[in-house]
């Protein structure tokens, strides 16, 4: 099993997204709404695993087959929503910053998760502060037990998504995903 390796902030996380935008946004720019960079290494000053998280926001599930048909061509492959709806998740090619590719219909939980979490911590730095020292000593805590380090932090994030209004309904399922 992989080590759980959550790192200081790192600013090449901003360029790396960028990177990664401008690849894959011309490929979808004529039906896709955005490309969102999402996650923990969205957030400055957050620590984080130094994987990026992307979410290419499409108008609707309707355009699903398109977006994995020309995620395709970039060398994309299409996983499905591994358990999560709203989000189909897609496996990157070699050779480029590691990354988590998503692909959410507008309106989505989630997309609205990944949108609330990061636009929450970004107005909060006491947020940023408590979520990272919490990272960091699950890190250490569970080191190779993925599922104890991700459990760790949802009560956090249930309270941050509950601060930015998000639903009884909404919170369950993030509990649910997160194995809470």
């Amino acid at each position: 099993m992989p080590k759980v390796i959550v790192t200081a902030y790192n600013p090449e996380w901003a360029v790396g997204f960028e990177r990664l935008k401008a690849l894959i946004w011309p490929a979808v720019s004529d039906f896709a709404l955005s490309v969102e960079h999402v996650g923990s290494t969205s957030v400055v000053g957050l620590a984080a695993k130094p994987v990026i998280d992307l979410d290419v926001v499409i108008p609707g599930a309707e355009y699903l087959p398109l977006a994995v048909r020309r995620l395709a061509t970039l060398g994309y492959t299409h996983r499905g929503d591994l358990g999560i709806e709203g989000r189909d998740a897609f496996e990157a090619p070699q050779g480029l910053p590691r990354h988590h590719l998503y692909v959410c219909p507008q309106g989505s939980l989630g997309l609205r998760n990944h949108l609330a979490l990061r636009d929450y911590l970004r107005a909060h730095p006491e947020a940023v502060r408590a979520y990272a020292k919490l990272k960091l000593e699950l890190a250490r805590q569970y080191p190779y037990d993925i599922d104890r380090y991700v459990e760790g932090k949802t009560g956090m994030i249930l309270g941050f998504l509950r601060e930015m209004g998000l639903g009884a309904d909404h919170l369950e399922s993030v509990r649910r995903q997160n194995g809470g």
